[in-house]
Parts: C-alpha cells; sequence; structure tokens
C-alpha cells in the first residue's frame, strides 16, 4: 500500500519520519510512502478531513485554534516526533566570549513568525529572563526568504531549523521545558486501522534507530529528501538533535508534555480557555 505522507516543515528536525521512508522500515512492513510538504494556505486538518493525505507531521497545538471554533472532525495526534523545540538561535560569526540569552538584549533577530516557532520562542526569552522588547525582532516571511535575508546581513541573529545559514550558537529547545512540539496525526479511520499499526512498528524502528546510530548513517539514507544540502552539513544537523535529546524516550504523546505545550500557548494569550482543550490520549 502507498501511503501519502506530508509535512508542515521539512528539516532535519523530523529525521524519525522521514528516516522511516528513506531507510528501509516502511518496506519490510509491505508499505511505501509518497512525501510532500505542507503548500501555503493549506491546512493540515482539512486535508486529513478530506482524505487528501494519510499521514500528517503536525504539532497537538495545530488542532487547538480549530477546536476553539468548533470544527469537527478534527485529525487524531497519535504519535510523538520531538519532544524539545528544533530551533537554534545562530549568529553571524563566532561569538566574541561567552554567549548568554540576555546577550540578544540590543541586538536584532531574524524569528520565524510561524505561531508555534514564534510562541516558543517568546516562552524561551521569558524563561532565561530575556526582556524581548530590548530585542530587534525581523520577519522576513517564509523559511527560505529568511535563509536569503540573514546570509545578506538582515539581523545579527537568526532562529532557525537546522541546518542553517549561521553559526549555531543556541538550542531554544535545550533552554526550555520538554514540550509535545511535533507529532504524527491522521484520521480517526486511520489510526484504527491495520495499516496504522503496520506504520506505527517501522516509525517505532526509525525512531529508534535515529536516535542511537551514528549522524553521518542517518543522514546518508535521508540525502535523497535535502538536495542542495551537502551531506557533511545534514550529519551535522541530526547529530545537534540527537544531543538535546530530541527524539529521546518512547514516541508517546504524555500528558506532561501536551500540559507544557498549553502553558507555552497560554503564557502567549494564544488560547482562550484551557480547560476546553483536555488532553486525549488516543
Amino acid at each position: 500500500m502507498r501511503l501519502r505522507v506530508m509535512v508542515s516543515r521539512h528539516s532535519a528536525f523530523y529525521s524519525p519520519l522521514i528516516a522511516t521512508l528513506g531507510a528501509g522500515f516502511l518496506d519490510r512492513e509491505g508499505l511505501d510512502a509518497e512525501y510532500s510538504i505542507l503548500g501555503k494556505g493549506q491546512r493540515s486538518h482539512e486535508l486529513i478531513r478530506d482524505g487528501v493525505v494519510d499521514v500528517m507531521q503536525s504539532a497537538v497545538s495545530s488542532n487547538w485554534k480549530p477546536q476553539e471554533r468548533g470544527e469537527s472532525p478534527l485529525p487524531v495526534h497519535f504519535a510523538l516526533i520531538n519532544r524539545r523545540d528544533g530551533f537554534f538561535l545562530v549568529s553571524q560569526a563566532e561569538p566574541n566570549g561567552e554567549f548568554t540569552w540576555k546577550s540578544l538584549e540590543g541586538k536584532s533577530l531574524l524569528a520565524d513568525h510561524g505561531l508555534q516557532p514564534l510562541v516558543m520562542l517568546k516562552y524561551a526569552l521569558q524563561y532565561n529572563g530575556v526582556d524581548a522588547s530590548k530585542i530587534r525582532v525581523i520577519d522576513a516571511g517564509s523559511p527560505e526568504e529568511m535563509q536569503d535575508a540573514f546570509r545578506s546581513g538582515a539581523a545579527e541573529y537568526g532562529h532557525f531549523q537546522a541546518p542553517s545559514a549561521g553559526v549555531p550558537i543556541v538550542s531554544v529547545g535545550a533552554s526550555m521545558p520538554e514540550v509535545a512540539f511535533s507529532t504524527l496525526c491522521a484520521s480517526q479511520g486511520f489510526v484504527a486501522s491495520e495499516t496504522c499499526a503496520a506504520f506505527l512498528k517501522a516509525y517505532r524502528g526509525a525512531r529508534d534507530w535515529v536516535r542511537t546510530v551514528d549522524a553521518a548513517e542517518v543522514a546518508e539514507a535521508e540525502k535523497a529528501f535535502f538536495p542542495g544540502v551537502e551531506l557533511s552539513d545534514l550529519a551535522e544537523a541530526i547529530t545537534r538533535y540527537q544531543k538535546i535529546g530530541c527524539w529521546d524516550r518512547s514516541f508517546e504523546i504524555t500528558r506532561d508534555l501536551y500540559e507544557q505545550a498549553l502553558s507555552v500557548f497560554e503564557s502567549a494569550g494564544e488560547i482562550r480557555d484551557r480547560a476546553a482543550l483536555p488532553f486525549q490520549s488516543r
């Protein structure tokens, strides 16, 4: 059976899912998949509802605004990809002296303005005692436009998933509590199917594999998904994610990780009623 797998972002951060497709784990379960990236104006919950996509990389938070609007049915989030934010702060050059989060004050920061990335960044700034009003935060558009702007010197610091332009100086995810950052979701019907059970078996193997083997081996298996990216840069990005523990432990979406995601969004005023968004184990 051929599955339709879509991601809302394309990055080495999602290596557990990419390796499921690229390292032979699906083949062993008699499955294969086509891989695509969410387009501008598309909504993951609508694509799943309309049967356009079988499995989507998204986040538990992607359900919250539709849920507040009373939309139904909504996707079932059934497996964790990352238990940490996957963004790094990068600088134009190696910093002079030791970097601290307070070093951002008085500087310019090219920040990803996607809802979850920006909410997580604001939380990390607050968590690390930074006065965000003292940072000149710049919105340069899409991740690709941000990369171009940073390379042209538009800001002193950038906020990117890896691999990216610039010199990585700190992990946002490692600088704040673990959180249900990115997950896999699908329709209720797919989640209850034998196909999903086979997919999950493949995914479990891939997630364990990318966490434990040498990053160069993972990069080799995934290189076809990253045309134009040097293999060494891809391996370095995977190493960074391994080191901060994005893929540690099980793929269960636990209550504590879900509640931490709620706390992050609540702190930014992005949810109206926390009690109306209860944790639901599949």
